[in-house]
Order: structure tokens, then C-alpha cells, then sequence
């Protein structure tokens, strides 16, 4: 499996070792990310977890022409460098178009491609480009055997710096079920595989004009996909998840993250 440097001598898929992808669904404030980035990256380097701050600029997937989206472009990557140069940490961020994957990379260490996107070859090819790492995350409408295809256009684009995220798949109306089958399905491509344990439990389109979830499974998914055999864990974190504007059923309280996360890495300890 290989290993990936990022700034501030952080490394992602080291075997055997787990990582952390955490941060607010969406940017509200630069105090407000600083604040959980810091205690965020508290948490995993006391237990020797590698630590990247996440956080999107936009929300362009929203159910309601109503919600809040974030700040935009411009607005975020300058949050995103302040949390970046504060805290001394990477960065990962979603990137929705082609024209947004030079300017994001010229802050960020990890483009994600959101879900919904993921077989958009123009916006895949153009976040390879850049040279970073490319997180792309598995559509809800995909097999996990079709992420070979995004996989392979990032590769073709000469990036070979490529994850996959798992995050449940469609199951009927409003629901989302979790196949623990696709985690070791992409992991036998050689590149790193994170599960997404809170967006896996939203609820699409749950309460109507949003999505709602089920953040009390959150530690359950968690500990089965780790047991499964993943090499990173993607949490969408909060200190008051019910004042988030975006994905608020479905976040993990700042609280509740250390006595999961070192549950995690006891169980990684004995499945590599």
C-alpha cells in the first residue's frame, strides 16, 4: 500500500497505521474551524494518528435552493490557509468544477471529489493534474468495483496519489446501507481506502427539504469498517453538531471523537 507525504511532515497509508480525515461539513467561521481543527488534531496525535483538516468551501449537492452552501471559493481557501499556517496541518477540501482544482491545490494537500461527481472525468483529470492527492469518494449509486474506472483516469492523468472513500450506498428511498464487502474490494487496488462513518449514516432527503441521519451508529460503522480493514477514517466533526448548517443529523460531537478514535486504533493494532 503506498504511503503519501503531505505538508507539516504528515504521512497518509502508512501500513498499519490509521489516519484521520476530520473537520466541519462545511466552513461557517475561521474561529470556529481553528477551534475544532486544534482540538481534532489534539486528539489524533496523541494516539499517533495522522491528521488532516477537512472542511468544504461550497455545499453544492444541498437538497433546498434554501440552504446555506459555505462561503465560496475565494472566501474559504483563505479560512482553509489560515487553519493550514495556525495549526500547522493539512488540508483536504471538495472541488466541484474544473476551473476550482488549481486555485484549491495551490492551499489544499488532498482534493476530494465529492460522490455525486465521481464519474466526471473532466473534474477527476483536472484535480490529478494538479499533483496533489486525490481523495475521490464512492458515488452512492456505484458497485465498488466501478471505482476502478475513476481510479485508473487519475492514474492515466500520471497521478498515482489517489484514495478512495467509501460512504454507503443508495438502498431504497431516503436510506443508505454500508457493504463492508467494498472496502477490502478496493483496497486490493493498492491505494489507500477510508470509510466515511458519518456521511455514511445520513438519511438523503430524510426530513424533506434536507437530509437528516443517524449519528448514534457512527461508532458502530466505524469499528466494523476498521475491523474490516481500512487505512483511514473520514469524520465530519462539531462542537454543537445541531448549530451546524449543513449535515447536522449525521455529525460526530468533538466529544465523542477520542474515545472512538482510540477504540479504532486498538483495533487496528490487530487487523493491518
Amino acid at each position: 500500500m503506498p504511503a503519501f507525504d503531505l505538508s507539516h511532515s504528515v504521512k497518509i497509508g502508512e501500513p498499519g497505521r490509521l489516519f484521520l480525515f476530520a473537520g466541519p461539513c462545511v466552513i461557517q467561521d475561521a474561529d470556529l474551524c481553528v477551534r475544532i481543527g486544534k482540538r481534532a488534531k489534539e486528539i489524533a496525535t496523541g494516539l499517533g494518528v495522522p491528521y488532516v483538516f477537512k472542511a468544504s468551501f461550497d455545499k453544492a449537492n444541498r437538497s433546498s435552493a434554501e440552504a446555506f452552501r459555505g462561503p465560496g471559493l475565494k472566501e474559504g481557501l483563505a479560512v482553509l490557509r489560515h487553519v493550514k499556517e495556525t495549526l500547522r496541518v493539512p488540508i483536504l477540501t471538495d472541488v466541484h468544477e474544473v476551473a476550482q482544482c488549481a486555485e484549491a491545490a495551490e492551499v489544499v494537500d488532498v482534493l476530494q471529489i465529492p460522490a455525486f461527481l465521481c464519474r466526471q472525468t473532466d473534474l477527476v483529470v483536472a484535480a490529478a493534474k494538479t499533483g496533489r492527492v486525490v481523495n475521490i469518494k464512492k458515488g452512492q449509486f456505484l458497485a465498488p468495483w466501478d471505482m476502478r474506472h475513476p481510479l485508473e483516469k487519475c492514474r492515466k492523468a500520471g497521478n498515482p496519489k489517489v484514495v478512495l472513500t467509501e460512504r454507503g450506498a443508495s438502498f431504497g428511498y431516503n436510506n443508505l446501507v454500508s457493504d463492508m464487502r467494498a472496502l477490502p474490494i478496493m483496497r486490493a487496488w493498492g491505494v489507500p481506502v477510508v470509510f466515511d462513518a458519518t456521511h455514511s449514516l445520513q438519511l438523503p432527503g430524510g426530513a424533506g427539504d434536507r437530509t437528516s441521519g443517524q449519528r448514534q451508529f457512527i461508532p458502530n460503522l466505524a469499528r466494523a469498517a476498521v475491523a474490516t480493514g481500512v487505512d483511514g477514517i473520514f469524520a465530519e466533526v462539531h462542537e454543537d453538531p445541531k448549530s451546524s448548517p449543513s449535515d447536522a443529523d449525521n455529525m460526530l460531537h468533538l466529544d465523542e471523537l477520542e474515545p472512538l478514535l482510540r477504540d479504532l486504533v486498538a483495533i487496528k493494532k490487530i487487523v493491518p
